[in-house]
């Protein structure tokens, strides 16, 4: 069987062009990664990004999980010999699995319900006669034929019972009555909360909900997820509803009730009925589904916006640093690593047993200074860390030593993670744990890409209620946003880490130990070229990461850039006809200028490629990164004692969620600055004024020291 053509039906919801669309599904259908397709594919899919390729294979799969289940009901309806011709016809014109599920309902098998008992004890007949809505008749002498005490009807009365349960499930399973009632959930419903009794007079965290409202179509992901979570959490109960009065009134009209017919109440009440049993119940699970889905799409978003931007922080680069563990009861372990990121030695001080510790930390931190010459001293900037810094300065500064070494503080969430992993058993197995965090502060601040990838994302801490969301959707996110930002920077292959390696596009964790166990067995890789002699790694794998891997010092100055060997051929061919060789067009502007790019342009090659290439020359393996500086924190400024309301401070943003912006002030707690405080104008999303990483500079509006809190402003001080 012939694969349905998407490509229309995802060019049209996504609003792109067909032509790139059938472009990018046809190269993610051979295997290319996101990437590469959006690099080196440029002509072929006519520009798109990153962000539209990966629209495109996610809405490729959405539409063929529909398409799948479509199939699967035609064929189920179809064993029962039920399938129309307009019944088929009317599945085959729904959108959304909704709609689907709605005209499959009446086909479903069904467990025992109060209609099909009422059906076995054959009330049908009567139910039918309510649904006609006839204009004459005795409804009590026409339910008198149905009494039978042997089957469970032993009154006139309980037989129209038995009846209007039918009619109840057969106005339930109508698709048109279901679309009428999410179509006013749809337009009104509402999300409502209230403290569970128990809890109501006891302060938790969700004391802004025990008494809320808001419109069910608006209602932000954070929201949403906090009731959800307070409801889960036994704090909250919670429901979605809408006005009952007057969607019962449209069903009855629906329904067909006609006001002179004697079977009139019946009818009426068996809607009612229909309503907030069946109905009212069903489609609010789907509407708190699609709420959950919805919030967890706009949680995994505001996720990896963040997760990017840490992961694209500007990098130290390749200097000695000495990295510091705080610690007050274990003490402070102190490492030295070299430019690599390689341990070269460590130590154990204590800074609060006395002042003979307090002056062995003296001479220890000045010894690593003096002896391994660090550009920088990285310290955690978890509990202690603060005065770890300071009393580090001050080492420093009385060695006259304050403009040589600079003294930075460090996020360690996740460090110790990281250091029982069995990555980290891998790379250090002959040193203890905390040791082992240590080095993955000094690394972070060396290079925060090259070793954060090394944990699992959300140890990191900038999540907005990760653990409450889709876990499959928020994983698959996430490696999306690495993958994206190793390949944006590219990898250096004689040095990458194998957890690096392994989000290179085309590579994986598989093939990232081969290339590290290869390159430790026969030395450093010379030319991209020898990726090849890697056991496992064939020519597709090849075409796919070879630009996103740099080796540098090689025998080819291409092979330290983005430029694809693919196109090396053409570089040459440049350079042969400018009468140069290829390594004079490097770094140099003058004559790149002079070349006629234009003229280069092929079928398969056109001006943005060419452009890529120029780009490259003039700068081959440039980082797109921020060149490092170094936050600033005020030195009276220590403990949230400190922090009183109307100063104006500096700080770093640590995190950004969906209702503000969360910034480092150099004191254990992280203050927030409301979305309403980001900016003088108005402000929708955080991420317009906001991004993890940012120097800012903030008024602070309270301190609550009972929770923990410091509210900031960026309002007038910007």
């Amino acid at each position: 069987m012939t694969a349905p053509d998407l490509a229309p039906r995802v060019a049209e919801e996504l609003r792109l062009d067909p032509t790139a669309v059938r472009a990018a599904l046809s190269l993610l259908g051979g295997g290319a990664t996101v990437p590469f397709i959006a690099r080196y594919r440029k002509e072929q899919t006519r520009g798109l990004d990153e962000v539209a390729i990966r629209a495109i294979e996610e809405k490729r799969d959405q539409i063929a999980a529909l398409e799948e289940r479509r199939g699967a009901v035609l064929s189920t309806i179809a064993d029962q010999g039920r399938l129309t011709p307009e019944l088929r016809a009317a599945i085959e014109r729904c959108r959304t699995r909704a709609e689907i599920e709605d005209l499959y309902l009446p086909y479903r098998p069904k467990r025992k319900t109060r209609a099909s008992i009422a059906r076995e004890r054959g009330l049908e007949p009567l139910a039918r006669r309510i649904l006609a809505q006839p204009s004459s008749g005795n409804v009590a002498s026409e339910a008198a034929p149905f009494v039978a005490p042997t089957k469970g009807v032993p009154d006139a009365e309980a037989a129209l019972a038995g009846a209007r349960d039918i009619v109840a499930e057969i106005l339930a399973e109508r698709s048109d009555a279901r679309a009428l009632v999410r179509a006013r959930f749809d337009r009104e419903g509402l999300v409502e909360s209230s403290a569970v009794k128990a809890k109501s007079q006891q302060p938790t965290k969700f004391e802004a909900y025990y008494d809320y409202s808001e419109r069910a179509k608006s209602i932000p992901s954070h929201r949403w997820l906090a009731i959800a979570r307070g409801e889960v959490e036994g704090v909250l109960r919670v429901k979605v509803r809408v006005d009952e009065e007057a969607l019962a009134r449209e069903l009855f009209a629906r329904a067909g009730v006609r006001r002179g017919s004697p079977f009139a109440g019946a009818l009426e009440d068996a809607v009612v009925d229909s309503m907030k049993r069946l109905l009212l119940p069903s489609i609010e699970s789907d509407v708190r589904d699609d709420l959950k889905a919805r919030s967890d799409i706009a949680a995994v978003a505001v996720f990896a916006e963040n997760l990017g931007k840490l992961l694209l922080a500007a990098p130290l680069g390749q200097r000695v640093v000495l990295g510091i563990d705080p610690g007050q009861r274990t003490g402070c372990k102190c490492v030295v690593v070299d430019d690599t990121g390689k341990l070269l030695t460590h130590a154990l001080v204590n800074l609060v047993t006395g002042d003979a510790a307090r002056e062995h930390a003296r001479r220890t931190v000045l010894d690593l200074v003096k002896r391994h010459s660090p550009f920088a001293i990285a310290v955690g900037n978890g509990t202690h860390g603060r005065e770890t810094a300071d009393f580090c300065r001050a080492v420093l500064r009385d060695a006259a030593l304050g403009d040589e070494v600079v003294v930075v503080l460090v996020s360690e969430s996740g460090a110790s993670i990281y250091s029982a992993s069995d990555v980290a058993r891998e790379e250090l197995p002959d040193v203890d744990l905390t040791v082992r965090g240590a080095v993955s502060i000094a690394r972070r601040l060396q290079d925060p890409l090259a070793e954060l990838v090394k944990l699992d994302p959300k140890a990191i801490g900038v999540g907005q209620y990760q653990h409450d969301v889709d876990q499959g959707l928020l994983a698959k996110k996430l490696e999306e946003v690495i993958e994206s930002c190793v390949n944006a920077v590219g990898v250096e292959l004689n040095t990458a880490s194998a957890p690096l390696l392994a989000h290179v596009a085309g590579i994986g964790p598989a093939l990232a130990k081969k290339i590290v166990l290869h390159r430790q067995k026969r030395g450093a890789f010379r030319a991209r070229k020898e990726l090849l002699d890697v056991s496992g790694l064939g020519p597709k794998a090849f075409e796919q990461a070879a630009g996103f891997v740099r080796v540098r010092g090689g025998k080819d100055p291409l092979d330290a850039s983005a430029v694809h060997p693919e196109r090396y051929a053409l570089v040459e061919r440049i350079a042969k006809d400018a009468s140069v060789a290829p390594r004079a067009l490097v770094g140099d502007d003058a004559l790149l200028a002079r070349i006629p790019w234009s003229s280069y342009a092929s079928a398969d090659v056109g001006l943005p490629t060419l452009e890529d290439i120029r780009r490259e020359l003039a700068k081959p393996g440039r980082d797109p990164r921020d060149a490092f500086e170094a936050p600033k924190f005020r030195d009276d400024v220590r403990t949230i004692e400190d922090v009183t309301p109307g100063m104006v401070l500096d700080g770093v943003v640590t995190n950004v969620t969906a209702f503000g912006a969360f910034v480092d002030l150099g004191v254990k707690q992280d203050g927030l600055i409301h979305v309403s405080e980001l900016a003088d104008r108005f402000v929708k999303d955080p991420h317009e004024a906001a991004r993890v990483g940012d120097r800012v500079k903030v008024r602070v509006l309270g301190v609550d020291l009972a929770r923990k809190r410091i509210s900031l402003s960026r309002r007038a001080v910007q």
